[in-house]
Order: C-alpha cells, then sequence, then structure tokens
C-alpha cells in the first residue's frame, strides 16, 4: 500500500486569496483602470485576472467617455445644461453602483461577468491588449 500523505494546500489558498485581492483592486471605480492596464500591458496574469481587467478599462473608458461627452455639451448647451449635467450625474452613479456590484458577486464568489459587455470587453480589448 502506497504512503498516502496529506496534501499541503497551504500555498493553494494563498494564491486564490492574493488572486482574490487583485481582482477586487481592479474593480474598484477609476484607480482599478491602472492596474488593470498594467497587468494587461504585460500579458501576466491568470485568465480570470485579465478578463476582470479588460472589463475594468472598458468600465472606466465608457464612463470617461460620456463623461466628457455630457461634460461637455454641457458646456457649450445653454438651454440644455442642466439636463445633461443630470445625466453626467447618473452616469457617474452609474459606474460606481455597477463597479461595487461586481466587487460584492467577487467576494460571493459569483461570477464577475456583465452580459453584453464583457463580450465587447473580451473582443475589443482582447484584439488589443492581450
Amino acid at each position: 500500500m502506497e504512503n498516502l500523505e496529506p496534501i499541503d494546500d497551504s500555498q493553494y489558498t494563498q494564491e486564490t486569496v492574493i488572486s482574490q485581492k487583485q481582482l477586487f483592486l481592479y474593480l474598484i471605480p477609476v484607480i482599478g483602470f491602472f492596474p488593470s492596464l498594467w497587468t494587461l500591458y504585460h500579458r501576466k496574469g491568470t485568465k480570470e485576472q485579465l478578463m476582470v481587467s479588460r472589463l475594468s478599462i472598458t468600465l472606466a473608458f465608457t464612463w470617461l467617455l460620456g463623461y466628457s461627452f455630457l461634460a461637455t455639451g454641457a458646456a457649450t448647451s445653454e438651454f440644455l445644461t442642466l439636463r445633461m449635467l443630470i445625466l453626467n450625474s447618473f452616469l457617474t452613479s452609474g459606474y460606481f453602483l455597477v463597479s461595487v456590484w461586481l466587487i460584492i458577486r467577487l467576494i460571493q464568489g459569483k461570477s464577475h461577468r456583465l452580459s453584453g459587455f464583457s463580450r465587447f470587453a473580451e473582443r475589443v480589448l482582447g484584439k488589443y491588449l492581450s
């Protein structure tokens, strides 16, 4: 009979905890953009880390683009200024709420994908940054 030794999975759990912390960092609104970009630029990380990085960058770019357009429209329009500023605040609140929701899902161990948006991030950023 073979000698059956217990498996030491302490390294596995440490790697999992570090990976979870990195995913958490990637999903922090605005700040998570920079470590996500770093991970994709150097092409280092697990498949899950690369997917979350792409999603984080796509969310941040979408927010920044919408924010810029609405702020510019509010600055140049006399009639629609208030409406565009209100839409701008809704867009910013939505970005932060989606990011917090994804972090909560990550903590719960559920999927951190957004239907349609994750696929778009994989297609667009997967082509250029991975």
